[in-house]
């Protein structure tokens, strides 16, 4: 039975490739034998059709050569096959073609491709995110995920069922007549022109409305997301005029693609019209000249308007085909670059017995001539409180951003207890590393959930009991969303914004002393807090800095004077290395942070004067 179900959430194989029919087998893999069932009973169904006017002619000939008073004695084999087949098996067939398209196929094709494109896009490094609108890399997945599923679907569901029909009708037709069945083949090379004309033009238009349609994703999210940003700075009209114009580029690629559609609905309307007229006059004129008989004309004409009717169907979903074609090469172009950084083949979890830290002449400059860190040498001792202390732009999150390898070192390596970070898995040195950050993320989740994130399968007790630690537990109790939800199932908002800065800082500290990482690293995890608010969680920091390697980076040095050493960055070098009271002693850049942060800046600005 496994043969005749999807596991919508089969893990790919590899990376997505970039041409498109590589791309639908690297999606579909898993599915196929689904996909091949489905399109079996679709073609089952298009002989059915076939079979139905088939039948109708025969029905018609037996009645014409049977006298009416004893047409259903002489005739009941026709009949009663008749009746079977319309009454039993054409519905069985159809129930069968939907029920494998409708339940089978298209919601788990749907899932598997969106599954596989999302855990692609999660396994991008920073900079992937960081070059793109996370809206519109949302709607690419969506799209491209649909748009395939659909293209499956109208595959198996039409064009597989079109093809039986036609090619039924072809044989069909050759038993009444030879001369009418070349008439439909010569009607079929003119369809085949028409959509050759134009099938092309409306890919290529709907890939260009697919990408203006992200764009305008892309913009209202960037909006929504700095909301604050937009009332503060009162540029309202600013972003409504650079919405207007995303959705007005999206309105002008929309009407390219209605005016191709509306020049192939006429030419296609007209062709459809000639096909009745063709296919059932020529049978009035050969039963005319009594080479076939009526029940001939009879399937000649159902024939001839199942597949008149069924032009504007399967053409309509031709285009939605190769509409959604050009969705997908779309989406495949945005969300099928392969991940810049990736594990070594064969590499190994991170093991911390110890948490010794180690950079050995480390380089890495975000790919330009300056900028980055240069050349440092450094090592942190198990157990070590280190401070890092540099203007904007010395070096600093690029030394932590290189320890949690969201980028690769240039030149050198970045060791954690002898382990070359290049040689272990990411989740593993991920896992063993906790943080807290200035921009504290937080998840429109529950307070209970943010907090869990930390370790997944902690218990309600190890979440109140980190809660408590980092001093957060009594303000979640006060919680209540706009949905009644209290306490700890209180949902924070997008980005945490329902709470204060100090709030989201302790939730952050409790996610942090939760996960219990060997290896700590604050990156100016209380610079935008006020000295009062600092002061009041200095006590929750304590107790998660207790038995770690902690790196911690701050603009404020009153946070890490305490710290055991303390090293200054410069232009991405270590110009300085000491405790407080040495480099205040050494008289250097640190001294000068220090003096101005401690009023002696006052005083300089008031000589000026």
């Amino acid at each position: 039975m496994n043969m005749f179900r999807i596991d919508p959430f089969q893990p790919a194989e590899g990376p997505p490739p970039n041409r498109l029919l590589p791309f639908f087998g690297w999606a579909l893999r898993g599915a196929w034998p689904v996909i091949w069932v489905a399109g079996a009973i679709s073609v089952l169904a298009g002989v059915a059709e076939v079979v139905a006017a088939l039948l109708l002619g025969w029905v018609i000939d037996a009645a014409l050569a049977t006298d009416a008073t004893s047409v259903f004695a002489d005739q009941s084999g026709v009949l009663v096959f008749s009746l079977v087949f319309f009454l039993l098996l054409r519905p069985a067939i159809l129930g069968a073609s939907a029920y494998s398209q409708s339940i089978l196929m298209q919601p788990n094709v749907l899932n598997l491709a969106l599954s596989r494109l999302h855990r692609h896009t999660l396994g991008q490094s920073v900079t992937f995110f960081d070059d793109d609108f996370a809206g519109r890399i949302a709607q690419k997945e969506m799209q491209a995920a649909r748009a395939l599923n659909d293209v499956v679907s109208e595959m198996v569901q039409t064009v597989l069922f079109a093809l039986a029909s036609v090619i039924g009708a072809v044989l069909l037709l050759g038993t009444v007549d030879w001369r009418i069945a070349a008439g439909l083949l010569l009607w079929i090379v003119g369809y085949g022109f028409l959509i050759r004309h134009f099938m092309p033009q409306v890919r290529e238009r709907s890939k260009a409305r697919a990408s203006a349609r992200a764009m305008i994703t892309g913009q209202i999210v960037d909006t929504m997301t700095n909301i604050k940003t937009v009332k503060l700075f009162a540029h309202a009209d600013h972003e409504d005029r650079a919405a207007l114009g995303a959705m007005d580029n999206y309105r002008l690629r929309f009407l390219e693609f209605g005016r191709v559609s509306v020049a192939f609905r006429f030419w296609l309307m007209a062709l459809a019209g000639i096909l009745p007229v063709l296919l059932v006059g020529g049978a009035l004129w050969y039963w005319s000249l009594g080479l076939i008989s009526a029940g001939d004309i009879a399937a000649t004409g159902a024939v001839s308007l199942r597949l008149a009717q069924m032009t504007g169907w399967v053409s309509f979903t031709l285009m939605n085909l190769y509409s959604n074609v050009g969705e997908v090469e779309d989406g495949m172009r945005t969300l099928s670059p392969p991940h810049r950084l990736t594990d070594r083949p064969g590499a190994q979890d991170l093991a911390v017995p110890e948490g010794r830290i180690a950079f050995r002449d480390v380089t890495f400059a975000y790919g330009q001539e300056s900028g980055g860190v240069d050349g440092i040498t450094l090592h942190v001792d198990p157990g070590e409180k280190l401070g890092i202390v540099g203007a904007s732009g010395a070096g600093k999150s690029t030394l932590v951003s290189l320890l949690l390898r969201l980028y690769d070192v240039e030149g050198g390596v970045v060791e954690i207890d002898g382990q070359d970070l290049r040689g272990v898995t990411q989740e593993s040195l991920r896992r063993q590393i906790g943080m807290v950050t200035q921009e504290t993320a937080m998840f429109n989740r529950s307070a209970m959930d943010n907090i869990r994130y930390g370790r997944p399968d902690a218990t309600d007790d190890e979440v109140f009991e980190a809660a408590r630690k980092a001093e957060a537990h009594d303000f979640i109790l006060t919680l209540r969303d706009h949905r009644g939800r209290e306490g700890y199932g209180a949902h924070l908002g997008e980005r945490g914004v329902k709470l204060s800065g100090g709030q989201r800082q302790r939730i952050a500290l409790a996610r942090a002393i939760l996960k219990d990482a060997p290896i700590l690293v604050l990156d100016e995890a209380t610079s935008a807090l006020d000295s009062e608010v600092e002061a009041s969680i200095q006590t929750a920091l304590s107790r998660v800095m207790e038995g770690k390697t902690v790196l911690a980076i701050a603009h404020r040095l009153s946070t890490i004077s305490s710290m055991d050493r303390i090293i200054v960055l410069d232009a991405g070098r270590i110009v300085e290395t000491g405790t407080h009271d040495d480099l205040l002693a050494l008289n250097g850049l640190y001294a000068r942070y220090w003096e101005r942060q401690s009023g002696g800046f006052l005083d300089a600005l008031e000589a000026a004067e």
